[in-house]
C-alpha cells in the first residue's frame, strides 16, 4: 500500500510542477529584455548582421566547393580553403559582437582582411558559380562593416 502512496504523491508533485511551467511560460516577460541588445554598451547591429549574411552565404558556397572537390573539379580547392577561414573568422567576430566585446573593433580588422581575400578567390568563380558570386557579395558588404568598425 505504502508504494501506492508514494506514486500518488509523485505523480501529484509532477502534476503540479508542469502545470506552474506552463503557467510560467505563459506569460509576457517583455518586462526582463529591456535594452540588452547591446549587453557591452555598443550596438554592432549591422555588423552581426553583414557577419551572419556571410557566415550563411559562405557555408553554401563551401557545400557547394566540397561537392566539386568531389567530382574532381581541383580548381576549387583554394576556394573551399579561402571560405572556410571566412566561416571560422566570421563565426568568431558576430558572436564578440553580439557581446558588445572590446575585442570586436581588433576581430573587426582581422576579419576585414579574411573577408578580403575571401571575395578576391570568390571573384575568380562568380560567373560559373552562384554560390560564389553570393559569398563574394556578402564578404565585400562584411568588409564594409568591418572597415567601419575595425580598430
Amino acid at each position: 500500500m505504502q508504494r501506492r502512496e508514494v506514486l500518488k504523491t509523485v505523480a501529484g508533485a509532477v502534476a503540479a510542477a508542469m502545470a506552474t511551467s506552463a503557467a510560467a511560460a505563459a506569460q509576457d516577460h517583455q518586462h526582463h529584455h529591456h535594452d540588452h541588445g547591446a549587453m557591452g554598451g555598443k550596438s554592432y547591429a549591422a555588423l552581426i548582421d553583414s557577419s551572419s549574411d556571410c557566415q550563411k552565404t559562405g557555408e553554401a558556397c563551401l557545400a557547394h566547393c566540397l561537392v566539386l572537390l568531389g567530382q574532381g573539379d581541383k580548381e576549387m580547392a583554394a576556394c573551399a580553403q579561402s571560405v572556410s577561414e571566412l566561416l571560422a573568422t566570421c563565426n568568431a567576430l558576430m558572436k564578440l559582437a553580439l557581446q558588445g566585446s572590446k575585442f570586436t573593433p581588433a576581430m573587426a580588422k582581422v576579419a576585414a582582411d579574411v573577408c578580403a581575400a575571401c571575395e578576391k578567390e570568390c571573384r575568380k568563380h562568380e560567373k560559373k558559380h552562384a554560390e560564389c558570386k553570393a559569398c563574394a557579395d556578402s564578404c565585400a558588404a562584411c568588409l564594409k562593416e568591418c572597415k567601419a568598425v575595425a580598430a
